[in-house]
């Protein structure tokens, strides 16, 4: 709080408000929050004085407020020298632009989805896949972990698939529960692997530490439909999930296991936004067919 001298000027809290255009209830906020401590409070009365000097980081304290700035960002804003404090503001409202831009590209999404409109039309295909062996790394994790997670958790099995015969069919991330801001799924980031034997003595000695384990996928079909690089960004990938389930719905199919997201592209940092690099699918049975 630093110290205060006997010959310091001396505000009370009233005249201290008018001074930096705010409520004494929102200097006593700002004390709560330790955003703005006063430089005396009566220990017996509990009454507020300020100095002089505090007008301008109270005022800039309500300013922050103004923008929505966390509690936690304004504490290290108001400590940083003028030039720092600057860039840390311009850096927190670039962030706020990039939110809003994904809201508004999840607003017109909604609004198509609650109208019935399907702005973007898809292919809806159909595929039989082999019984195959995964190496497989599962993790709970929200959607905006997920645009990180995902590459590191393929790169990762893609390196420990040489040391099991090679990689034997495409990637894919399985997702066993929503995986959005307020669910964590789980996901499963997936690749096919030639030799089980191989896996399964690598994940004995590796799967430990890595959290890979083995497993068998069963051979099953599956309802996809091919997206772009760009429609791979959410939420445009969201549109591409309702228009297959749609289609198994349509069908008479029941979906029999988890969703995926098949990454085929050979480069994907090449690969530019109007290239298909992705399939959307489900695994999907007929209604009431048995074993």
């Amino acid at each position: 709080m630093g110290t205060v001298h006997d010959d310091d000027p001396l505000l009370t809290i009233g005249a201290f408000a008018l001074r930096a255009r705010l409520s004494p209830k929102a200097l006593r906020l700002y004390d709560r929050l330790g955003l703005l401590a006063p430089a005396r409070v009566d220990e017996t009365t509990g009454y507020r004085w300020y100095r002089a000097d505090q007008v301008e980081r109270a005022r800039l304290v309500a300013l922050l407020r103004q923008i929505d700035m966390p509690l936690a960002r304004i504490a290290d804003v108001v400590g940083l020298p003028g030039a720092d404090a600057a860039q840390a503001v311009a850096a927190y409202w670039a962030e706020v632009d990039e939110r809003r831009a994904r809201q508004a590209t999840l607003v017109a999404h909604l609004r198509d989805r609650l109208s019935g409109r399907r702005p973007t039309m898809f292919e809806i295909r159909t595929c039989d896949v082999p019984e195959q062996t995964v190496l497989a790394e599962r993790r709970h994790l929200l959607a905006d972990e997920l645009p990180r997670w995902i590459p590191s958790a393929l790169d990762r099995l893609t390196r420990a698939a040489a040391e099991c015969g090679g990689i034997a069919g495409t990637p894919f991330v399985a997702y066993h529960a929503e995986v959005t801001p307020d669910s964590d799924g789980p996901a499963e980031a997936c690749v096919p692997v030639t030799d089980t034997r191989a896996a399964e003595e690598w994940a004995a000695a590796n799967g430990r530490g890595s959290g890979a384990v083995v497993r068998v996928e069963p051979a099953q079909r599956l309802v996809y439909t091919r997206i772009t690089k760009a429609q791979v960004a959410h939420p445009q990938i969201l549109s591409a999930f309702d228009a297959v389930e749609d289609h198994i719905a349509r069908e008479g199919l029941t979906i029999t296991g988890p969703c995926r997201e098949v990454y085929f592209a050979e480069d994907w940092d090449a690969a530019s936004a109007t290239d298909e690099v992705c399939d959307i699918a489900f695994p999907v049975g007929r209604k009431g067919a048995t074993g």
